[in-house]
């Protein structure tokens, strides 16, 4: 454990935790570029003029962006329905992060409650931490906001949400997360933030994101909670012999 990882932990009193990332890979086995050009599809479908640089786009969630900043709410109220059915199925093939599961049950044990804070939707996330048997770990999921992009992180709005279901403040909180927007997110609800960096390039840009803390393996972070849980374990048996004496 990182002197400077438990220190941060000992700091707060809950877990905001990314999903995508920190928790799975969701488009594993469902891959998102190819979510993203079936998104695209379903646009065509509907007569609507497809720029290029969107053709090619990726992202589900950028082309989900993009119809939302139009303005148009049937279009993206269309475009939400199949992106949240191919969620569904993308989180049945989704690649469980090594140490993830860890760090869930791990915080729970160090007595900081964890709330699930995703882009993706709230159905996908509860389908799989449900099927990994992680539901009864979490105390709450907050998802993408149907139909709304522009309320998706780096909005600080899911975060100050998540915030309020734990009744803390939002400096005693943290958020876990392995993309810019996350740390973007954090900062602007005035949370705590740990950068997981799950690729080797993102870890210069994590370092000079202002985020409290940057990791490159979910591993640390488990280290550091259950050597949390250890230290708060031993301190409750001496309160408990020295009420006793």
């Amino acid at each position: 454990m990182t002197a400077d990882l438990g220190r941060l932990l000992g700091e707060v009193g809950a877990v905001l935790l990314d999903f995508d990332g920190p928790v799975c890979s969701v488009f594993a086995g469902y891959p998102a570029p190819q979510v993203a050009a079936e998104l695209i599809g379903v646009l065509r479908r509907r007569a609507i003029e497809v720029p290029p640089d969107l053709a090619c786009e990726p992202d589900p969630l950028e082309v989900l962006r993009y119809i939302g900043a139009t303005g148009d709410r049937g279009a993206t109220r269309v475009l939400e329905d199949a992106f949240c059915a191919a969620e569904r199925r993308a989180v049945e093939t989704a690649e469980p992060t090594p140490y993830g599961r860890e760090v869930i049950v791990s915080a729970r044990q160090a007595r900081l409650p964890v709330v699930i804070v995703s882009n993706n939707s709230a159905g996908a996330v509860n389908i799989y931490l449900a099927a990994h048997r992680l539901a009864g770990h979490v105390c709450g999921v907050i998802g993408r906001a149907y139909a709304d992009p522009a309320r998706m992180k780096p909005n600080p709005e899911p975060i100050l949400q998540a915030v309020r279901i734990l009744g803390e403040t939002p400096g005693r909180c943290v958020l876990v997360g392995d993309s810019l927007s996350d740390i973007e997110g954090a900062q602007a609800a005035g949370v705590r933030s740990i950068a997981y960096a799950n690729r080797p390039r993102k870890v210069a840009a994590f370092k000079s994101s202002g985020a409290d803390s940057v990791i490159a393996s979910m591993r640390d972070l488990a280290s550091a909670l259950v050597e949390m849980a250890r230290l708060r374990e031993i301190r409750w048996m001496v309160r408990v012999k020295l009420s006793s004496a």
